[in-house]
């Protein structure tokens, strides 16, 4: 059964960390951070909705570059108990994608409790000085790719990138629940 994740409080100041990243680099928020934005979406290897929207991050993530906004995934699952999301494989995932942004390693899941993630792909959208204004899905697809899909991550964030708040309605993202350590 997925998980669907709750409303954002829109506004409020996204958590600091500092974490490692798949290419041997450890980043910090301020790292992380677009003139403009930060897109951070708490992703893992194994779970289907994650592959199916990661084509379409990927592209979006480069898109959003030229907005002055930039991405960054977060694995915050227990990789002991779902191995395919153990470092390794996170590092392998990043080479076999040439992920356009840094893929970073919540060990301790410090950082997906901060923020509240509940789900993988699960986006949380920040302007410039980065304060949520989405929290939400990538797109309507599930565990299949919809070729028609409309582009909701990419659709809000070039909006607060341009007039500060995303337009219309926020759809839950709907994915795989974050494997939390027992």
């Amino acid at each position: 059964m997925p998980t669907e994740s709750p409303p954002g409080e829109l506004g409020a100041l996204a958590p600091s960390f500092s974490l490692n990243a798949t290419d041997g680099n450890t980043y910090t928020l301020d790292d992380l951070k677009g003139p403009r934005g930060l897109v951070i979406v708490f992703m893992c290897n194994h779970c289907p909705y994650v592959k199916t929207a990661l084509p379409g991050l990927i592209r979006d993530a480069r898109h959003l570059r030229e907005f002055g906004i930039n991405v960054a995934g977060i694995n915050s699952n227990d990789g002991r108990v779902y191995t395919d999301d153990a470092f390794e494989h996170m590092i392998t995932l990043a080479q076999e994608y040439a992920l356009p942004f840094p893929y970073l390693h919540d060990e301790t899941q410090s950082v997906a409790r901060d923020y509240g993630a509940v789900c993988t792909p699960e986006c949380f959208g920040f302007d410039g000085d980065m304060r949520l204004k989405y929290r939400r899905r990538i797109d309507a697809s599930r565990k299949e790719a919809l070729p028609d899909a409309h582009r909701d991550l990419l659709e809000a964030m070039r909006a607060i990138a341009e007039h500060g708040d995303a337009p219309g309605e926020q759809y839950p993202a709907l994915g795989c629940s974050i494997k939390w350590t027992v």
